[in-house]
């Protein structure tokens, strides 16, 4: 497989792989490793929520209520330390 980065990309690996030690290739690997682990976990946590939501265990609330909900949190967290 052959892969393309930006010159900037291809720079900042080349440091790393020169302060590392390791060649660019194992970066490479390890990055894209990490990374597909964490799509994939993040794809089954999303699954599972889209699941809940449709079984009805789990209620939606609308977005601007949620984040009038953490306003009001953030004001009571600021007025307790006041």
């Amino acid at each position: 497989m052959e892969v393309h980065f930006t010159p900037e990309t291809e720079s900042r690996l080349q440091e790393l792989a020169s302060k590392s030690g390791r060649p660019t290739d194992d970066l490479v690997e390890d990055a894209m490793a990490g990374y597909l682990a964490e799509a994939a976990e993040l794809r089954a946590m999303l699954d599972s929520r889209y699941d809940d939501i449709k079984s009805g265990k789990v209620k939606p609330i609308d977005g601007e209520e949620a984040f009038e909900r953490l306003r009001r949190k953030s004001h009571e967290r600021r007025a307790s330390h006041s």
